[in-house]
């Protein structure tokens, strides 16, 4: 088994086909979109394939060592950037081709009008896993 990153771009990624701001969705779209990830999260882990998940507030802030004996330095936070990342989910599989094809369902989560997303998802092996594409 190998654990896979799987994530969710609020802006940075290519545009997805549904392509409507989630921040003008009805609430009843956005109620079926959670409802469709926590499914699919509830379906990996009777399968044993989900490790954990959570969705991002937009807020946060770059933090980093100013030196021994100093505080932290802190910068941002840095909404207009062109990447931000709106949610992440860690599966553990036994290929990368098993993450690419669950990675391409959750892309089709439903969005505005109820129409699947088709939003670009970022698959990231975690660094302790071999390398498992063939060219």
């Amino acid at each position: 088994m190998a654990k896979y990153l799987l994530l969710k771009h609020y802006r940075g990624a290519p545009s997805s086909v549904n392509d409507v701001p989630m921040d003008r969705w009805t609430p009843e779209e956005i109620d079926a979109h959670v409802a469709y990830m926590q499914g699919f999260a509830t379906r990996l882990g009777e399968s044993g394939e989900y490790v954990d998940g959570q969705a991002l507030a937009p807020e946060g802030a770059w933090v980093r060592s100013d030196g021994e004996g100093r505080p932290p330095v802190t910068d941002g936070p840095f909404a207009e950037t062109k990447d931000l990342i709106a949610g992440w989910m860690v599966i553990d599989v036994d290929s990368w081709e098993r993450a690419v094809e669950l990675a391409g369902e959750l892309s089709a989560a439903p969005g505005a009008g109820g129409k699947p997303i088709h939003e670009w998802l970022e698959v990231r092996p975690f660094l302790g896993a071999p390398p498992t594409v063939t060219e």
